[in-house]
């Protein structure tokens, strides 16, 4: 049970591009908002997906990246202070009486909102795991993800590592095991398995990890991990059924899982609400759900002619703030201001004021 609640305003569950920019708007309505999101730093999709891919239809812009969009979203929600809940995804959702939303956490995090905002796109990001459910009791001291806070480098010098996947950020933290900024944290040996001697990543990376391999300073066993070998406190080796048709057991003190991430519903599909296709029905007047106080806006969401776009979310994210307003501050009479020539928006957006034309 999580000590004390957090009332809020808003709470905007997902930090990608269309949480963050339903931040600003909620800003702009003079609105504080708290931001829940399972990933530890904000980008939702864009940042897990494509950091440095191109972008090409994003407003006025015309080439950006994931993480490029994701900074310049961040450096345009600043001045409304939004408070980040990072590595944490919603468990529970009720509707009080009041009219409020609770909701808590699987951190133990509390709240009870006015309105809430569901911008979790095609859900929460979570890791691939192997096929075998026995390293389940060793994750957090042998068997490791991404993002996991308990992975310094320290924890693997001259430990023997295994390194599951075979894309850019498998080949990178073998790499980085092996190869690291400092002799001191370099690991006994490195092996990455993949199930196939086929790799996906920059050219660049392919090229370090086919030296490394030349070096004999990472081992490459191409095959399907099959089971363990593990006492009741330890992980001792990973099997792996290789692709010469030879069944292997290779010994590990650590296993660094790299198998990429999928998105999952979660606790989301069990609110309490209608869902389609794993999409939230929502009316197009303000994105609100069937659920009094709770929107859905982004790819979460679904209504006659929707378009899975970053330009679409942002638009249903302006309106969502314009529509919440009757339930954050039903006494407050709203009226459609202009950054352009809005002497109070200049204020909340702390720039000077600018001189009409």
């Amino acid at each position: 049970m999580a000590a004390s609640v957090i009332e809020a305003d808003a709470v905007v569950i997902g930090a990608g591009p269309v949480g963050l920019f339903q931040v600003f708007q909620l800003g702009l309505q003079e609105v504080h908002a708290h931001v829940i999101d399972a990933l530890p730093y904000a980008g939702g999709q864009c940042m897990e997906l494509y950091p440095d891919k191109p972008i090409y239809d994003i407003p006025g812009t015309p080439v950006t990246t994931g993480r490029g969009l994701t900074h310049s979203l961040l450096q345009q929600i600043a001045p409304f202070s939004a408070q980040m809940h990072f590595s944490q995804r919603v468990a529970t959702v009720t509707r009080l009486e009041d009219g409020r939303v609770h909701l808590v956490t699987d951190g133990g995090t509390a709240f009870t909102t006015k309105a809430l905002f569901v911008a979790a796109g095609v859900g929460a990001f979570v890791p691939r795991k192997p096929p075998v459910p026995e390293l389940a009791a060793f994750e957090g001291h042998q068997v490791h993800y991404p993002h996991d806070a308990d992975l310094p480098h320290a924890a693997l010098q001259h430990a023997h590592v295994l390194v599951l996947g075979g894309d850019e950020s498998a080949l990178l933290a073998a790499l980085d095991l092996a190869h690291p900024h400092t002799n001191d944290h370099r690991a006994a040996s490195v092996t990455l398995v993949h199930r196939r001697d086929l790799f996906a990543g920059e050219p660049a990376t392919l090229k370090r990890l086919e030296a490394a391999r030349a070096s004999g300073a990472i081992r490459v066993v191409a095959g399907q991990l099959t089971g363990c070998v593990a006492t009741e406190s330890r992980l001792q080796a990973l099997r792996v059924d290789t692709t010469e048709g030879e069944t292997v057991t290779l010994a590990c003190d650590h296993v660094v899982v790299r198998l990429g991430v999928s998105p999952q519903m979660g606790p989301i599909a069990d609110w309490g609400w209608r869902l389609e296709r794993k999409q939230v029905p929502v009316r197009t007047e303000d994105f609100q759900s069937e659920v009094p106080g709770i929107f859905a806006v982004g790819d979460i969401n679904v209504y006659p002619g929707k378009r899975k776009l970053i330009l679409c979310g942002f638009h249903e994210a302006t309106l969502a703030a314009f529509g919440a307003m009757a339930l954050i501050s039903p006494e407050k009479k709203v009226v459609l201001q202009y950054t352009t020539t809005s002497p109070r928006l200049h204020q909340l957006l702390g720039v000077g004021t600018q001189e009409k034309r």
